[in-house]
C-alpha cells in the first residue's frame, strides 16, 4: 500500500526500530549518514547485511528474517533490482514489519506488487533522515 507521507505521520510516531537493509559504516555514504541520524534520533536501529557482523558497533544480521526481534520499520539501501528480493523476504518476517521504505532514488513496482496485499505500507523515493526529522518524529 502506497500512502502520502503526512498520512503516514502517525504510523511513523509509532516506529521505534528500524532494520537498515545495506548498512555499511563508511563515512561519506548515504547509508552511514542516515543510519547514524536514526541512532541519533533514539530510534533502535538493527543493521542487515549479508557479510558484516558489526556495523556501527552493533550486531548485524545477514537478512531481516534473522532478526531475533519485532522490527516496525525496514529501510531500504540497495539498487532498484534487488528490493523485490527484499520484499519476498520481508513477508517471511513475523511479526511483519509497519513499514517498506526504500531510500531516496529507489523505487521499484515488482517490490510494489509484491507487498500489494501484504497490509506492509511502501514507501519509495524518499529518505527516513529528511522525513522524520520534517515531521519531529524521534524516540
Amino acid at each position: 500500500m502506497l500512502i502520502d507521507l503526512k498520512e503516514l505521520a502517525p504510523l511513523l510516531r509509532e516506529v521505534k526500530t528500524i532494520a537498515v537493509i545495506g548498512a555499511v559504516d563508511k563515512p561519506g555514504r548515504p547509508v552511514d549518514t542516515v543510519g547514524r541520524a536514526l541512532m541519533d534520533m533514539g530510534f533502535e536501529v538493527i543493521p542487515v547485511h549479508p557479510k558484516r557482523t558489526d556495523v556501527w558497533g552493533l550486531t548485524t544480521y545477514p537478512s531481516v528474517t534473522d532478526i531475533p526481534v519485532p522490527v516496525d520499520l525496514v529501510d531500504v539501501f540497495r539498487a532498484p533490482q534487488f528490493c523485490a528480493a527484499h520484499a519476498r523476504e520481508v513477508l517471511d518476517m513475523a511479526p511483519l514489519p509497519k513499514i517498506f521504505w526504500m531510500q531516496q532514488g529507489i523505487t521499484s513496482p515488482e517490490a510494489r506488487d509484491i507487498l500489494a496485499d501484504s497490509g506492509i505500507t511502501l514507501v519509495e523515493d524518499r529518505c527516513t533522515k529528511i522525513e522524520f526529522r520534517a515531521m519531529g518524529i524521534h524516540r
